[in-house]
C-alpha cells in the first residue's frame, strides 16, 4: 500500500485519482472528529467536504513536515471554527440521532445519559486540554500526532492531556449519578468505555 507521501507526490504530478485514495483513507477519521466537534452530522459532512477541497487546492503547499493527517485535520478544524463564527448557530447532538427501541431501550437510555454527562464535562475543559483529550481518547492518536495537530511541543501536548484527564476524573467521581450507576457504589472510567484513559500514556 502506498504511503500518504507517495500519493501526494502522484497528485502533484497530475494524478487526481491518487487524491481520491487519500480521501478514502482519512475520511472516516475526519468525520468522526468533526461530528464530535459540531454535534451535527450534516454540518460535519459539509465541513469535511470543504476541508478536502481546500486541502486539494493547497496540496502544493504541503511540505511533509507533519503527517498529512495532522495537516488535513488542522484545515478541517479551522474550517469548522470559521463556520461557527459565520453562522453562530446551535447544533443538534449526534447522541439524539440514534435511539434504540425494544428490550434494550432502557439500558441504552441509561448509557446515553452517562454519555451525555461525560460529553458535558469534557466540553467544560479548557480548549487545549479538551482537544488533547479528545484526540488521544476518541481518535487514538499518538502524542506525536497530537503535538503536530495542536502545533505545540510533544511534552506540552502530553501535559494538556494529563491535566484534562485528572480534571475530568475528579469531576466524574463527584457525580452522584455515576456513583450509583449500574448498582455500583463507585464507578470507574473503564465502565464509561474510556479504556485508554491513562495518565502516563
Amino acid at each position: 500500500m502506498k504511503s500518504d507521501f507517495e500519493l501526494i507526490q502522484e497528485v502533484k504530478s497530475g494524478n487526481k485519482q491518487a487524491f481520491n485514495m487519500l480521501m478514502h483513507r482519512h475520511e472516516k477519521f475526519l468525520m468522526k472528529s468533526i461530528v464530535r466537534m459540531t454535534r451535527d452530522l450534516d454540518t460535519a459532512e459539509d465541513v469535511v467536504q470543504e476541508a478536502f477541497i481546500k486541502s486539494y487546492k493547497r496540496l502544493h503547499l504541503f511540505e511533509g513536515r507533519s503527517s498529512f493527517r495532522s495537516w488535513l485535520y488542522q484545515i478541517a478544524l479551522n474550517t469548522a471554527r470559521n463556520r461557527f463564527r459565520k453562522y453562530a448557530r446551535e447544533s443538534v447532538g449526534v447522541e439524539n440521532m440514534d435511539l434504540a427501541v425494544g428490550e434494550e431501550c432502557e439500558s441504552r437510555m441509561i448509557a446515553l445519559d452517562v454519555r451525555g454527562i461525560l460529553q458535558a464535562e469534557i466540553a467544560k475543559l479548557p480548549e487545549r486540554q479538551r482537544q488533547a483529550l479528545s484526540l488521544r481518547i476518541f481518535d487514538d492518536l499518538s502524542f506525536k500526532e497530537i503535538a503536530e495537530i495542536m502545533q505545540c511541543p510533544y511534552d506540552t501536548a502530553k501535559a494538556n492531556y494529563r491535566h484534562a484527564l485528572l480534571k475530568l476524573k475528579e469531576r466524574l467521581e463527584g457525580n452522584s449519578m455515576l456513583k450509583t450507576w449500574s448498582g455500583q457504589p463507585r464507578f470507574s472510567l473503564m465502565e464509561l468505555g474510556l479504556n485508554q484513559m491513562e495518565v502516563d500514556g
